[in-house]
């Protein structure tokens, strides 16, 4: 019988049955490596290129590194329970299904239509940084985008004689978008071995920036460690470190798109977890490096630039090696977009799976194997967004809608163990509910250094999302109208 009300949960049988069986499967092409690597590529990315010098030089100075220390933790019990969720229920709607097997279908919808900050928001973000890396390094080697054609409107770009003018839209964020978009369309399992040699690439020169940056560091750079509080909280001193963790925050976002893949993962219960905790440890091992010798090289007040990798380099003294820097930013940027619009499509086939979505998102292509409608339909949503929006609008909404779901993921390994404590779980999170209860702390904490206008779009967002859920979801729900989704 069906269940007709809002609050409606599907059952974690029906969760695991669905992933094994359902009637539009996706190929399981994945393994650990590559889930680890996608994890990686999500994560390095605008936050080790760009926040790093941000943080340090307006709050927390070269005690940055202690922020990177708090943001991995914080991360770290988030990461745990997604590892227990995606191995208990591998499905690929990550949060979303976690929250329709705990909250029911109306929190699920929340979530789902949330989760476009986080996926689709933040791959139209990147997209913008990308097209910035790549105007700096074409002038390098002689080339110019105009720059009108660089920029979205309310965008001011410099002309060759100096003069600011608006920009009109941002090509080279859309070209991105748009070549990726292809590739998912393409198959996963060759996306995946394009992001895991971006991920090497991307690596190697992050480690050699590392090699070569130790031994131009400047110990002098680092005193005082912690530089005292200016009298404003957040200026510096031990409440700075706090404001840079929720700053550099941004930069651990992603290790949770890796659980959109459980349902392409050839060994989802042994697999999700080492591929999200072993991302995220790698991620924090070497933010916590980076942000060491960067400080080292350069005094943290010079690091507010949107290249502060960069600025490091120009002290080792070496013109390639900044070109190489340029490349390797490029390459980060490049496997954000790549697994944020991957995650996106993912999500969305499971709404339409659901019947909350209309049945083309799930739609697979018999030969490929994707789900190629809804993959090219969120790549042209998010280039247009890419091209017309500027990076300031996007990146607190980004935050916002991925600590809340945060929340939410955290919640429901709680609700879980007490609902449906006998159900099988190959990972099974250590000290709940305290370490699920910390997860929810931080991000809560995180969420209230955020503006109130950016709470205000939230609210704006999720709104418009209920008056879709009420005209549409809600009348086509399979768990509510079975007898409409006739096989």
């Amino acid at each position: 019988m069906a269940d007709t009300s809002y609050m409606a949960r599907k059952s974690v049988e029906d969760i695991v049955k669905s992933a094994d069986g359902g009637e539009r499967p996706l190929a399981k092409t994945l393994g650990a490596l590559s889930i680890t690597a996608m994890g990686i590529g999500a994560i390095i990315g605008a936050g080790i290129f760009v926040l790093t010098g941000t943080a340090a030089a307006q709050f927390a100075g070269p005690s940055i590194i202690l922020s990177f220390v708090l943001g991995g933790i914080a991360c770290a019990f988030v990461g745990l329970c997604y590892s227990e969720l995606a191995a208990m229920l591998p499905v690929c709607g990550s949060s979303y299904t976690y929250t329709y097997a705990t909250l029911g279908e109306v929190f699920a919808w929340i979530i789902g239509w949330d989760l476009i900050l986080e996926y689709a928001m933040g791959a139209a973000t990147v997209a913008v940084g990308w097209s910035g890396y790549i105007v700096s390094l074409l002038h390098n080697v002689g080339l110019t985008i105009p720059p009108r054609f660089a920029a979205a409107p309310g965008t001011m770009v410099k002309l060759a004689d100096g003069t600011s003018v608006s920009g009109m839209v941002n090509l080279p964020a859309v070209f991105i978008v748009a070549a990726l978009t292809l590739m998912l369309v393409m198959g996963t399992k060759e996306s995946a071995r394009l992001n895991n040699v971006m991920v090497a690439v991307k690596l190697i020169v992050v480690v050699a920036f590392l090699a070569l940056g130790v031994f131009f560091v400047h110990p002098a750079n680092w005193h005082p460690f912690i530089p005292p509080n200016t009298g404003e909280f957040g200026n510096f001193g031990m409440s700075g470190i706090l404001r840079g963790s929720a700053v550099v925050f941004f930069a651990f976002i992603g290790f949770d798109a890796v659980s959109t893949a459980a349902q392409e993962a050839r060994k989802p219960q042994r697999d999700m977890p080492i591929g999200i905790l072993g991302s995220l440890i790698i991620c924090t091992i070497l933010y916590i490096a980076v942000a060491g010798v960067l400080t080292g090289l350069v005094p943290y007040g010079e690091l507010n630039v949107p290249d502060p990798i960069a600025k490091g380099v120009d002290v080792i003294g070496l013109t390639w090696f900044s070109i190489l820097i340029k490349i390797g930013a490029l390459t980060g940027l490049t496997t954000v977009i790549l697994v944020l619009l991957y995650g996106q499509s993912r999500i969305f086939f499971t709404m339409s799976q659901d019947g909350l979505l209309p049945g083309l998102f799930a739609q697979v292509h018999p030969r490929l194997k994707t789900p190629y409608l809804s993959q090219t339909m969120i790549g042209a949503a998010v280039a247009v967004v890419a091209a017309f929006t500027p990076i300031s609008v996007l990146g607190e909404m980004v935050s916002i809608g991925t600590l809340f779901a945060f929340v939410l993921v955290c919640g429901a390994v709680i609700y879980l163990r007490r609902s449906d404590s006998d159900a099988s779980r190959p990972f099974r999170v250590p000290g709940v509910p305290v370490v699920p209860i910390l997860g929810i702390l931080f991000c809560v904490l995180l969420m209230t250094g955020l503006p109130l206008v950016t709470w205000m779009r939230l609210v704006v967002w999720l709104v418009i999302g209920l008056v879709i859920y009420v005209s549409y979801g809600r009348n086509h729900s399979r768990l509510r109208h079975p007898e409409t989704h006739v096989q």
